[in-house]
């Protein structure tokens, strides 16, 4: 049998099993897992996330596997439901649920795909408590080393090895004393006293810490009218939080639409590939053209009240985020969620925000092809719009944080471009300076993410060698010829089936799908 091995268990190698088993060849498939609990993912594991932080995508997001995720709830026992802190009735394909809720979900249909692979012919062996140690590639295969929990080492050569490693969290985040480099563990930062806490990003994540440092010090409970409110524990008047962004801006609200999303007109998969191959040295401006036309056209009142006829690529982001950055955040957040709330009652769809979101994937195709000035205005100027407009936020994470701030617990703060955060061993948490305004918090969480990962930071040394891996670069083409730039914005050089661009002895059946190794150029992050 083809010998193929899948490092890593979460939602990347369960979807690539359950491709994998869909094969008519007979497979041998060796599953590694790092943790004893197969098929949960870190972003879902009960271990790393506190049970109140939410995960990013509706039910309906979530490409069923064996289930869908709607069915596999409603599958459930009403005991299994309760312990899940789910209600029957209010299971629907655009409800957001906890984190650990999805790792449930995934581990549960991870294993039913390895009974249904087994059934069908294939050899399917889970190792869990296995940490992958290296990975070397051979002429003709590749040699990964494990070490067992417990501290036995192994070795075993594949044809084929997935890396759905996924994040690549340090075991301990508190990297000084109150500081802490991310939000997970979640049992990491619930050890914060009732203190004032700084908290880097606005995002989910930045929301997802917020809550869970708040839940340690007090509860959240609806009043009488269904308005959600935040009881401080007895003796936590220190308590209080400050998120603080470049823009000091809070996400919005999730918005209904259409799925699957309908066809767009002018910005289309077809006219990007085109303006590819025709138009290489001012693809971004071409791109940018067929932006303004889509949104012109699927909503004419929003283009006219930004005046997105005059927008060019460098003021774009300012026209699209003037209105919000004038208001209050909490004020404009509570006006967002009441609209959103109204549009998903009635199906109504604001069209703008639509046309944004289904443009997203589109313009990603011609990203790698802007040469390195377009690139760095993309980045600048343009990539703002298609970030907000898809990091969309749970209609529960707003609603905590208007509680939190009706409590006098949450305030938000805009750091501008010129800002300075300074930790150290000899004092607790951080000292944050803008201009010359400073502030010092008792504890800080830094919420921005993992940056992408290059060749170099692998955890793996055969791929850290020289003549091993290579990090991502511009490579100049020959439009003549059909060849292009096809620069990449950050990790390593891979090409379009996900395989790293390695020497040629070399086999490249290694296939890297480990998010910060292949960073989208359109990602949250």
């Amino acid at each position: 049998m083809t010998r193929v091995a899948i490092i890593g268990s979460g939602p990347t190698g369960i979807y690539t099993l359950r491709g994998l088993i869909a094969s008519t060849q007979p497979l041998s498939i060796t599953v590694f897992e790092e943790t004893p609990d197969a098929g949960k993912g870190t972003p879902y594991h009960p271990a790393v996330n506190d049970r109140t932080m939410l995960a990013n995508i509706a039910s309906i997001e979530v490409p069923p596997i064996d289930q869908s995720l709607v069915e596999w709830l409603r599958s459930r026992t009403s005991d299994e439901l309760q312990a899940l802190g789910v209600e029957r009735d209010a299971i629907g394909d655009r409800e957001f649920y906890p984190r650990v809720l999805l790792g449930d979900y995934f581990a549960d249909q991870f294993w039913t795909l390895v009974k249904r692979g087994i059934a069908g012919g294939h050899a399917i062996d889970v190792k869990a408590s296995h940490k992958i140690s290296d990975i070397n590639l051979g002429n003709a295969d590749i040699a990964l080393k494990f070490t067992r929990r417990g501290g036995e080492d192994g070795e075993a050569n594949f044809d084929h090895v997935v890396m759905a490693t996924g994040h690549d969290w340090p075991e301990d985040t508190e990297v000084s004393p109150g500081y802490f480099s991310s939000p997970w563990p979640a049992s990491a930062i619930k050890r914060i006293g009732p203190v004032e806490v700084g908290v880097l990003g606005t995002s989910l994540s930045g929301i997802d810490a917020v809550v869970s440092v708040a839940t340690a010090h007090g509860m959240f409970l609806r009043d009488q009218d269904g308005t959600l409110r935040y009881q401080p524990a007895t003796g936590t008047d220190g308590f209080h939080v400050t998120m603080m962004s470049r823009k000091g801006l809070l996400p919005e609200a999730d918005f209904y639409c259409p799925m699957p999303y309908e066809p767009l007109v002018v910005c289309t998969e077809d006219t990007v590939k085109r303006l590819i191959l025709e138009k290489p040295d001012r693809l971004l401006d071409e791109v940018f053209d067929l932006f303004k036309q889509e949104i012109v056209l699927a909503d004419p009142d929003y283009a006219a009240k930004i005046g997105l006829g005059l927008a060019t690529i460098e003021d774009v982001a300012d026209r699209y985020f003037r209105e919000r950055e004038q208001a209050d955040p909490f004020v404009w957040a509570a006006r967002n969620l009441s609209e959103a709330k109204a549009n998903k009652t009635t199906r109504t769809t604001v069209q703008w925000r639509y046309a944004i979101l289904r443009m997203h994937e589109v313009v990603a195709l011609a990203v790698p092809h802007f040469n390195e000035s377009d690139l760095k205005r993309f980045q600048k100027h343009f990539k703002a719009v298609f970030v907000d407009d898809y990091a969309t936020v749970p209609h529960q994470s707003v609603e905590r944080l208007l509680a939190l701030h009706n409590a006098g617990k949450l305030q938000v703060l805009a750091l501008s471009d010129d800002y300075d955060i300074q930790h150290s061993m000899d004092t607790s948490g951080a000292v944050v300076t803008r201009e010359s305004e400073t502030m010092r918090f008792a504890a800080f969480i830094d919420t921005t993410g993992q940056h992408a990962l290059s060749a170099s930071d692998l955890p793996f040394p055969s791929l850290r060698r020289p003549d091993a891996l290579k990090d991502a670069k511009t490579r100049t083409g020959d439009v003549g010829r059909g060849l292009f730039s096809t620069r990449r914005t950050g990790g390593i050089d891979i090409d379009d089936d996900f395989r790293p661009r390695v020497e040629p002895n070399l086999t490249n059946h290694l296939y890297c799908v480990s998010v910060p190794c292949t960073s989208c150029p359109l990602s949250k992050g």
